[in-house]
């Protein structure tokens, strides 16, 4: 053994030569029926720092799909990716180190820390600056299922190969050392790979190295792969691969993305056309190949509408191949090449690459727009969404978690960032800013400037800051501002003007920077939308005055063209003569937000309950795609079954802070008018405010809030109910806290509520556990008492509810509120007393308690239980309970409860069982896209 491990240092030794990349040296061997890589490597190590090494560390990121604990498999449930956490153990991946030895082939010490992902070797002896050290691993890595991150084993048994092997981690006076948490941010610096690789002789490789060696025989195929000053070495072993190189006068492509619309020589026209301009505006791609494959485009795709089916497709042949080819090659140029921490200084590499794709758009596509061939549709061309260009998608998906506030700076470590923006938003705003920065500059000087960038520092460690001081050697302009406030802080960027005053033949603007920022801004002069005048302001802090000639000016703007990822466009005019700064716009059906004009939006409303049967209307608001600080809607409709006019109206206003655990305020107003029986009306007025509360880290789902409203409600008086409280006001005071997450999720509310003749209190909490085992508990516990009650004897209507709450304040979105019989009565609630059977007593005057449990017995089958103490004034305490099967089909969205055994006995074998069944369905939109936000935010 000690003969084999000698003979195998000596094949893989080379002359250490003055260079500072380290030496990777593998030898693998796949099993396709273990599904594993048996792999010896070799590597070589250059201290390039000033600093003596005593340890050094390794990424394992293979060992990353070991557990469903690992930082990785953490990720996953934080992102509501169930696929890993409910996968089988034998398609998860893992590393099985066998031995870690010296070139003398003595054992050398090693260890894993908490992070499973990450090794940790300790040299006999330090290691100098300058010096090398050479080690060798054997070990055997299980390749993961692709489900998870599109790399791994495939259905076909194909094999897509990112992370691997083992690999060497920088050092730069500290290791840059992290978990995966598939945020594609593995951190190398270049190296130089020699790969051997043995597979079964059905298989082929394909790979960006040069093959130095293929021969097969009947046994097995060896392909022997080399790569300098490479950051990766990303491998397809495929049994029919359907990669094509294409020739261009730079490098070849090599890929596998397609587009059946496309004939083969206009994707090689694409391809060369793509690989010229980034030459041009980057310099020359130091390497000979490069691969692109359709699971790297599908990893980061072109967002938007052009990832629709291709028959429905609105953007001409070609458009679509092109931008999926200029991203994914864009990617590559910039990520094979510039070495920054892909972690904590990612932000320059996402930024220049969608800058070059605004830039690519702008040369050849300058007419293409936001949803291409729809612009025109008779139906749509009237829209502002009709008018806008297809690089006016960026500054709009950013300010989409903009004004939800769940924005992050640019400098934010990739793995702290939420998904949009770590996928689109982030991205969006670092390329849109580049623009900004390119307009403000003038002359290409940020061009001037990348471009001597990226030929100096390709290949090289390096540091964002460095791009800062290449820019300012080439401005007399300040341009600290982009890298510390637009950059670096979080902050959003909205100026206003203030004021305008005449001055003979000049104007004196004062413009005001509404944040706690010091940016530039470009002011226009406008004479029926025709731009006569443009400057750019020096950098504004608070509230800065300019004077500009008057000749030929009606109006003035901020940021007219859009250059500038802003907050709010629409405090940016000002007439110089005049009573408006823009003119009203009526549209049918929402829009996008046009800055330029004062924008009502109506649109056609359906809505259905019992009573009213079928409401149709028409709803009159303000909400565009992008949200407002302030709301309001108006929405009359007639229910053609009561033949009445009915409907509802609300505003709001919301205030949004940036600093602290507090981060919104919302103060409202709604109304609303409806039938809640047969005949019969009711009228809610409710003011309210909410304070909204949450941690630094957005990536944490730990929010709280505190409501408060008072609700007035006015009935017609139903003259079968005699007893019935027809006009009544309740002050109610929430808390509520609020930690959903796929493994734990958390939720709990104490509500208080006081009336002119009632007062009382109450909790709920809420918990669901996800075990390792698969298995999924709900628990859920409410308790409520009253302080006072000074309600009738024998009257219900405020009472505590078992299974059905009366919802006396009209928060419940029940299709047949009144019903005591029918399908409609059946409708599931889960509040109050949170029983599925219809027990007896119904209703608690005094105080209840009960709990409710279920748990899967097979996928979206569950079993459930309820228990509880029900308290009235005239009969005491009685104690209910309640079991049977639930079907979730979608958790919290449509379930169906049928009721097995309860305080009434069996109850399958009880009359009218089909009478019994309890069934929970969702119909508004705006709850049903919650599946999708709790995804990406």
């Amino acid at each position: 053994m000690r003969n084999f491990r000698i003979l195998f240092v000596v094949l893989f030794c080379f002359a250490l030569q003055a260079t500072a990349q380290h030496i990777i040296n593998i030898d693998a061997t796949l099993n396709p029926d273990a599904k594993t890589l048996a792999i010896k490597q070799q590597i070589t190590y250059k201290n390039t720092s000033k600093d003596t090494l005593t340890e050094i560390y390794l990424f394992d990121w293979a060992n990353s799909f070991s557990s469903k604990t690992t930082p990785l498999g953490k990720r996953f449930s934080e992102n509501y990716e169930s696929a890993f956490h409910f996968e089988k153990d034998e398609e998860r991946g893992k590393t099985t180190i066998e031995e870690i030895y010296n070139n003398a082939a003595i054992p050398i010490k090693w260890e894993r820390g908490e992070a499973v992902d990450i090794l940790k070797i300790i040299p006999e002896t330090a290691l100098q600056p300058g010096a090398s050290y050479t080690f060798n691993l054997e070990y055997t890595v299980k390749i993961s299922n692709d489900r998870f991150t599109r790399y791994g084993i495939d259905k076909l048994n194909d094999y897509k190969l990112r992370y691997w092997y083992i690999a060497p981690a920088f050092y730069d006076g500290k290791w840059q050392v992290y978990s995966n948490k598939n945020t594609d941010d593995l951190f190398l610096t270049p190296s130089n790979f020699s790969i051997k690789l043995h597979i079964p002789p059905t298989y082929s490789v394909t790979s960006d190295f040069d093959v130095e060696m293929a021969a097969t025989t009947v046994a097995e195929k060896i392909v022997v792969l080399k790569g300098e000053n490479r950051t990766k070495a990303i491998l397809y072993i495929e049994k029919n691969p359907n990669f094509e190189t294409i020739e261009t006068d730079k490098f070849k492509i090599i890929t596998n993305l397609e587009n059946k619309r496309v004939n083969p020589p206009v994707q090689a026209l694409v391809v060369d056309r793509v690989v010229h301009f980034l030459d041009s505006k980057l310099g020359p791609y130091p390497h000979e190949k490069m691969m692109i494959s359709e699971t790297d485009y599908k990893t980061n795709p072109v967002y938007g509408l052009n990832q629709l089916p291709s028959f429905i497709s609105p953007f001409p042949d070609g458009f679509e191949y092109d931008m999926e080819q200029l991203k994914t090659i864009t990617r590559h140029y910039i990520d094979n090449t510039l070495v920054l921490n892909s972690r904590e200084d990612y932000w320059l590499q996402d930024a220049l690459q969608i800058y070059l794709m605004m830039e690519y758009v702008d040369t050849y596509y300058p007419k293409m727009k936001i949803i291409g061939n729809l612009s025109n549709w008779w139906v749509i061309r009237w829209a502002h969404a009709a008018a806008l260009e297809f690089n006016d998608q960026y500054p709009i998906l950013y300010l989409n978690v903009a004004r939800k506030n769940i924005h992050q700076s640019l400098t934010t470590p990739k793995d702290s960032l939420l998904k949009f923006n770590m996928n689109i938003a982030n991205g969006y705003y670092g390329g849109s800013g580049l623009r900004y920065l390119s307009d403000y500059l003038g002359e290409n000087i940020l061009q001037e400037s990348i471009k001597e960038f990226y030929t100096k520092n390709k290949l090289k460690p390096i540091k964002s800051s460095e791009f800062e001081t290449l820019i300012s050697k080439k401005t007399t302009l300040p341009i600290n501002w982009f890298f510390e406030d637009y950059v670096a802080n979080r902050a959003t960027v909205d100026f206003k003007i203030k004021k305008v005053a005449k001055q003979g033949d000049s104007l004196k603007v004062f413009i005001k920077n509404t944040r706690k920022t010091e940016l530039p801004v470009s002011l226009y002069g406008l004479n029926n939308d025709e731009i006569v005048y443009k400057t750019w302001t020096k950098p504004i802090d608070s509230i800065s005055t300019i004077t500009i000639p008057a000749a030929n000016i009606k109006k003035l703007a901020l940021n007219y063209e859009g250059r500038i990822s802003e907050y709010n466009r629409r405090n940016n005019f000002k007439s110089v003569n005049g009573l408006f700064n823009k003119p009203l716009q009526f549209r049918l059906f929402q829009d996008v937000e046009d800055p330029n004009y004062t924008q009502f939006f109506f649109m056609p409303i359906f809505e259905y309950n019992l009573y009213d049967g079928v409401s149709a209307g028409l709803r009159l608001y303000n909400k565009t795609v992008l949200p407002k600080a302030v709301h309001y809607s108006l929405e009359p409709q007639f229910g053609f079954r009561s033949k009445t006019l009915v409907g509802r109206a609300s505003i709001s206003y919301t205030q949004l802070l940036n600093e602290g655990s507090l981060y919104s305020m919302r103060y409202g107003f709604s109304g609303n008018y409806y039938s809640y029986d047969r005949g019969l009306f009711y009228k809610r007025y409710t003011p309210y405010i909410t304070f909204s509360f949450r941690n630094n880290d957005l990536r944490d789902n730990e929010k709280q809030f505190i409501n408060l409203r008072n609700v007035n409600v006015y009935q017609d008086e139903d003259p079968n109910n005699p007893e019935q409280e027809p006009n009544y006001s309740v002050f109610n005071m929430q808390y509520v806290y609020s930690n959903p997450n796929l493994i734990n999720y958390f939720r709990g509310v104490v509500d208080y509520e006081i009336s002119s003749k009632f007062s009382k209190l109450s909790v709920n909490f809420e918990y669901r556990k996800l075990f390792l085992s698969n298995r999924q508990l709900n628990l859920r516990f409410f308790a409520g008492a009253f302080l006072f009650n000074d309600t009738r004897e024998g009257e219900n209507f405020f009472s505590f509810a078992l299974d059905r709450p009366n919802d006396y304040l009209f928060d419940y979105n029940y299709y047949g509120r009144s019903e005591d019989s029918g399908l409609f009565s059946q409708q599931l609630i889960i509040a109050e007393g949170g029983f599925k059977s219809q027990l007896a007593p119904a209703f608690a005057n005094r105080w209840i308690t009960t709990v409710n449990a279920s748990t899967n017995i097979w996928k979206w089958i569950y079993a459930y239980g309820d228990a509880g103490l029900v308290n009235n004034s005239a009969t005491g305490t009685t104690a209910v309970f309640d079991s049977g099967i639930r079907l979730s089909l979608v958790a919290d969205y449509f379930e169906l409860y049928f009721p097995i055994y309860s305080s009434l006995g069996f109850e399958p074998n009880l009359p009218h069982y089909d009478e019994k069944v309890r069934f929970i369905v969702t119909l508004s939109p705006k709850t049903l896209l919650g599946l999708f936000n709790r995804r990406w935010y």
